[in-house]
């Protein structure tokens, strides 16, 4: 049997949002909000989720690009 111990350390980070006396809470909502959002934790979660080959995940930027393109064109108008 073998002494070695496999671990898995993850890092948790924990968002603290203070509010100020008088403050709403949907003020401290979007704080949180926004913090949560700079971690870019649930990006990285969605985006662990299924396996991309690398050719698609440039197949779907060229595709994303042209969109935002004609959009911009069509706002242009």
């Amino acid at each position: 049997m073998s002494t070695k111990m496999n671990y898995c350390f993850k890092l948790f980070m924990i968002l603290i949002t203070t509010v100020r006396e008088g403050e709403s809470i949907d003020k401290a909502l979007k704080k949180c909000k926004k913090k949560f959002d700079k971690t870019r934790v649930l990006k990285e979660f969605r985006e662990k989720q299924q396996y991309i080959k690398p050719s698609e995940g440039r197949r779907n930027e060229i595709l994303r690009a042209k969109y935002r393109e004609r959009m911009k064109l069509k706002k242009e108008e």
